[in-house]
């Protein structure tokens, strides 16, 4: 039902033309907006377009007003410092607004762009609809602790806790569980999961999980840790997940290589939930894919 609102929604909010190209800086260029939705009561709006990174969101640009145009072209160019690591995990939003002298600035519809999803070896040039604008959502933070032992061939993982995790039932708590996944090569190779806890969005485990992976494959191997609300009637939803390994990015290539470079020491970090569909896009993976698993 609520995605059917949504798409009710951004019925006809209008269309926003863009470039991004990237050289350890982000330049993105805002060109042009088309068939905005009028905001005014004369038939057309006064737009205008603000541009931040989710990553660093005290730091906003925004271009030029345009007086009464549905169709304005804006051809201003912004540029954020990103360090490469951080461009994975940080989603570009572009938000058109109409600007109004005396009361508050109505927001006509937004574009968001995982930069995850982004091939940014080249310029990108394009059009993309504006949806309707949504609030930024918190997934909640995860610590747990890696330790790998060379010569024993086994992964530990040991998740610890969880807090400020999103509410997805109806009386505002969850029954959080948490899963790890082992890919090898892009093929979902082994898992285990936790026990649930129930009515609580700060969740503690305290639960080990040993895996077999030998030396010559650990640099092969993806750690996807997934936090779940178990739902007894209907499907279990996912809260939010992230990966490690040596294709991850970030906080979680950091502490992948931490744990590389002292064997034999369990070592423990919190990490930020993100959203489900964006990890399975920087994993390669379809959602919802169903692999064989081979019997151990």
């Amino acid at each position: 039902m609520e995605d059917l609102e949504r798409a009710t929604e951004q019925i006809g909010r209008g269309k926003l033309q863009y470039s991004l190209e990237y050289n350890f800086r982000l330049k993105v260029g805002v060109k042009q907006a088309a068939e905005l939705k009028a905001m005014d009561s004369g038939g057309t709006s006064d737009p205008y377009v603000i541009v931040y990174l989710t990553s660093d969101m005290k730091k906003r640009y925004e271009t030029k007003v345009y007086r009464k145009t549905l169709n304005p072209v804006f051809n201003e160019y912004f540029t954020f410092q990103v360090p490469q690591a951080e461009v994975p995990d940080s989603t570009l939003v572009m938000q058109i607004f109409d600007f109004n002298r005396f009361a508050k600035h109505d927001i006509i519809g937004e574009v968001r762009l995982p930069l995850a999803t982004v091939n940014l070896q080249h310029v990108i040039e394009q059009w993309s609809d504006l949806v309707a604008a949504r609030k930024e959502e918190q997934l909640g933070e995860i610590c747990f602790s890696l330790r790998y032992v060379p010569s024993t061939s086994k992964l530990t993982v040991l998740i610890l806790e969880a807090k400020k995790l999103k509410r997805m039932d109806s009386h505002g708590l969850s029954d959080p569980f948490v899963k790890v996944h082992l890919i090898l090569n892009r093929k979902k190779w082994k898992k285990k999961k936790t026990s649930v806890k129930k009515n609580t969005l700060s969740p503690y485990f305290n639960e080990a999980f040993v895996f077999e992976v030998p030396f010559n494959q650990i640099q092969n191997v993806d750690v996807v840790i997934s936090v779940w609300d178990h739902d007894k009637v209907t499907k279990n939803e996912p809260i939010g997940k992230l990966f490690l390994g040596c294709r991850a990015t970030g906080k979680q290539l950091r502490h992948w290589s931490d744990m590389l470079s002292n064997p034999r020491r369990p070592l423990a970090q919190w990490h930020s939930l993100q959203p489900p569909d964006v990890v399975d896009k920087a994993l390669g993976l379809k959602s919802h894919l169903k692999l064989p698993l081979p019997h151990r």
